[in-house]
């Protein structure tokens, strides 16, 4: 999770510097950084919650592994 706010920190600083620079406006800036990294920073979190499932083999996948392995030598 302090990776994931970590990441909001820089997301919402890079977002407000680029909308402003874009538009002149800091205010446009200022609303650009709430609502895109919000939205990009949930999508985040799930991403590696996602990433980290798969990465991470189940034991019905772990044994099918066994046994396709074990299939194969026979």
């Amino acid at each position: 999770m302090r990776k994931t706010l970590s990441f909001a920190c820089l997301h919402f600083s890079v977002a407000f510097v680029v909308g402003w620079a874009i538009s002149g406006d800091w205010r446009v800036g200022g609303a650009l950084a709430l609502v895109e990294p919000l939205c990009n920073t949930v999508a985040f979190h799930f991403h590696e919650k996602l990433w980290q499932r798969r990465q991470t083999p189940r034991a019905a996948d772990a044994g099918d592994a066994v046994l396709a392995r074990h299939h194969c030598h026979t």
